[in-house]
């Protein structure tokens, strides 16, 4: 049980160098993994804790007999600090995300070990784990297995088919694509700009146990979109070859005015012709700026050559590291507390269905 801030010993109280060390290293703030929304009282508890931190920051700890032990008290309630201060604040972390198991022979649950590297340089963004990618990942079960899903001819055990070849475009630190290989028991293949494939392949090698135990496979590559200069960056070998991929994938790609056409690009070249091949996006609403990007994208998808038609919408919601939320409200409601802070779009795109109709969407 957590120990309560005003048990904790006060400056006043010149608490000894070894207390002092041991508080802070209780106070360690792990990283969030959203599975679940923090209550208004834990919100209280991390600002009483965020305050004790200040103080022994500001404390000159004069009572400690030597500079050396000072120092480390100073740095260990930094560290307590810069944790508190948001995700830009924080280097190089690994967060743990808890998955329910599709396939109930291997168990009901498993982990994966996700790496994000320090966000710096004109890669941070593929460094960090979107809430979209694990918003995304935990819908994907029951797009699998409901028979309601447009994605079900593609997993019906009772044709005999092998899981279906999936590509994620842009998958950043692997997330959602090392989910789809373990829960779909399916080869996966992630792609990303050249900075950001090391990382994804760190990833991907830290959690390949999860993924073989559960019939999964990952392959990694470079693929960049647009122009045919860039795409000589891309891994020939992997994508040399278009329409492979009867399921492509991508979460968080749509965030510049030059995204919505290259997006859009590089589902249709590497999506497999015929009508039962999918294409999930999923975008966070974060803005009117990213609604109007959401809807230039369904737009570009129709008027492709052959177009691509969105069968499907939905949303859902999530938490994030960068999502305002409204903490005006004093009120204890938990189960307002507990709901996520980011809205995703979900489009699934088809090559031989009809585009919704105003009214489908309303329904």
């Amino acid at each position: 049980m957590a120990t309560a801030v005003e048990d904790l010993p006060q400056m006043w109280q010149r608490p000894s160098f070894d207390t002092l060390v041991a508080v802070l290293d209780r106070l360690e703030l792990g990283p969030a993994i959203w599975s679940r929304g923090a209550s208004r009282k834990d919100a209280r508890r991390e600002g009483a804790e965020t305050r004790y931190i200040a103080s022994v920051i500001s404390s000159p700890l004069a009572w400690l007999p030597t500079d050396a032990q000072r120092e480390i008290v100073w740095d260990a309630a930094g560290k307590r600090m810069s944790e508190r201060c948001g995700r830009m604040a924080v280097g190089d972390m690994v967060r743990r995300w808890l998955f329910a198991s599709a396939v109930p022979s291997v168990g009901d649950s498993f982990e994966l070990a996700i790496r994000e590297p320090a966000l710096t340089g004109p890669s941070g963004l593929g460094f960090k784990t979107w809430a979209s990618a694990y918003v995304l990942a935990r819908q994907l079960p029951r797009l699998a297995r409901s028979a309601s899903s447009s994605l079900f001819g593609l997993f019906d055990e009772s044709l005999g088919r092998s899981p279906p070849a999936v590509l994620e475009l842009g998958a950043g630190t692997g997330l959602l694509g090392l989910a789809a290989a373990a829960l779909w028991a399916a080869p996966v293949t992630l792609s990303d700009l050249p900075d950001v494939v090391p990382n994804l392949r760190r990833n991907a090698e830290a959690n390949k146990h999860v993924v073989a135990a559960r019939g999964g496979s990952v392959s990694i590559g470079c693929l960049t979109w647009g122009c045919e200069e860039d795409a000589a960056q891309s891994d020939q070998k992997l994508f040399g070859e278009p329409f492979q991929f009867p399921i492509v994938m991508a979460a968080d790609g749509l965030y510049n005015d030059n995204h919505p056409r290259l997006l859009a690009s590089a589902v249709s070249r590497n999506l497999a012709l015929g009508s039962e091949s999918r294409a999930l996006i999923m975008s966070p609403k974060r803005d009117g700026i990213t609604l109007e990007l959401i809807e230039e994208f369904k737009q570009i998808m129709l008027d492709l050559e052959p177009p691509l038609f969105c069968e499907k919408e939905g949303e859902f919601v999530g938490d994030d590291d960068w999502a305002g939320g409204d903490d005006d409200d004093d009120d204890d409601d938990d189960e307002k507390a507990k709901g996520g802070n980011v809205r995703c779009w979900l489009g699934i795109f088809s090559r031989g269905g009809t585009p919704l109709t105003a009214e489908e969407v309303r329904a």
